[in-house]
């Protein structure tokens, strides 16, 4: 309470005494800005909150409040921009999952660009670039990179090297069973079809875009503007190379499978390369303010040290976001005989 009490950002601020029956104990309530969300959280998480009890976090759509108006106030920036990285890796975390929907989703986003490959049909790549899960693994790489944790970095590059060879030969064979039903023609080169040429042929703007895509993605992940990221998906070619690597291993164009092979490289490198390097931009802005926050004098109301290194900073591989415990805008405590924290909101199982 005291930490809370203490916090210009936090507002709205409830106590509920013996309201949570499993651990029982007290349940807190209270609004927190996105720009201090992490910050306090690796305080709550250095009182030892989230191992005695829990934290649950859920974002408010609006809001009419003068106290949280004056909230803002105190703090620089603006909400968009802050960056919540417990929500980063929550997001991250689910989606390198390397489950049947994944490489289901990854086959069928293939076969939609080999058959839009063959036809020349840009709708129907694009379809497929939108369709494709690829870029989930890839941001948890970056992640994953940047924060140092190695599960993650290890779960995100099976999903990647497991998923895009599945749905790669589950895309050859069906090129060579629809060749040899006549559904497609018995040859095929680049000059049947130039979005083919295209893909097979990487040049600058293959990095350029690649490189774009990378921060943009990112960018997108960590400020929740998940509009921007269907302008990413459509902009890297990862799935379109892929199936014609797929297309010419089938009509043994080995040129333009060689091509297709570099392009998906490039586009795979650039976007971890991109990702990363604004991943640790951002993450260097929290590191200063976390230094900041570790010199605040309110710190020691709380029973935390006052300038030295919080046992909570998110770089400690305890501090991983359990995925049993959803991320959101306010945040419900618990504190079970007054120790730790529960929510009496059940944990989010997904």
């Amino acid at each position: 309470m005291a930490l809370l009490e203490g916090t210009p950002t936090a507002c709205n601020l409830v106590f509920l005494p013996g309201a949570s029956m499993r651990p029982v104990g007290d349940v807190i309530l209270c609004d927190l800005l996105r720009e201090d969300a992490s910050v306090i959280l690796s305080d709550l998480r250095e009182l030892g909150i989230d191992e005695s009890g829990s934290i649950t976090m859920e974002a408010i759509d609006s809001q009419m409040s003068a106290a949280a108006r004056r909230a803002e106030r105190s703090v620089r920036g603006l909400p968009s921009d802050a960056v919540v990285w417990e929500e980063v890796e929550q997001r991250t975390s689910e989606a390198v999952e390397l489950s049947a929907s994944y490489l289901i989703f990854m086959t069928i986003a293939m076969f939609i660009a080999a058959v839009g490959i063959y036809q020349n049909s840009p709708i129907l790549i694009v379809g497929a670039m939108i369709v494709g899960p690829e870029f989930g693994p890839l941001a948890g790489f970056c992640v994953a990179l940047v924060t140092r944790r190695k599960v993650l970095a290890m779960r995100s590059f099976w999903a990647l090297l497991i998923g895009f060879p599945v749905g790669m030969c589950a895309t050859f064979v069906a090129v060579l069973i629809f060749k040899a039903t006549g559904v497609m023609a018995a040859t095929f080169t680049e000059s049947d079809a130039t979005l083919a040429g295209i893909i097979s042929r990487p040049d600058f703007f293959s990095f350029f875009v690649a490189f774009c895509a990378g921060i943009v993605g990112m960018l997108s992940l960590t400020s929740a503007k998940s509009g921007a990221l269907v302008g990413v998906l459509v902009s890297i070619t990862t799935i379109p190379a892929a199936a014609n690597i797929s297309i010419t291993a089938a009509y043994g164009e080995w040129d333009s499978w060689l091509g297709s092979v570099g392009q998906l490289l490039i586009n795979l490198s650039m976007i971890v390369v991109a990702g990363t390097l604004t991943l640790a931009i951002q993450r260097a802005f929290y590191s200063r303010r976390r230094r900041l926050h570790m010199l605040d004098p309110m710190r020691t109301a709380a029973g935390l040290p006052v300038g030295a290194q919080a046992e909570g900073d998110l770089t400690d591989s305890r501090l991983g976001l359990r995925p049993d415990i959803a991320f959101k805008s306010w945040i419900a405590l618990t504190r079970p005989d007054g120790a730790g924290t529960r929510s009496r909101e059940e944990e989010d199982p997904s």
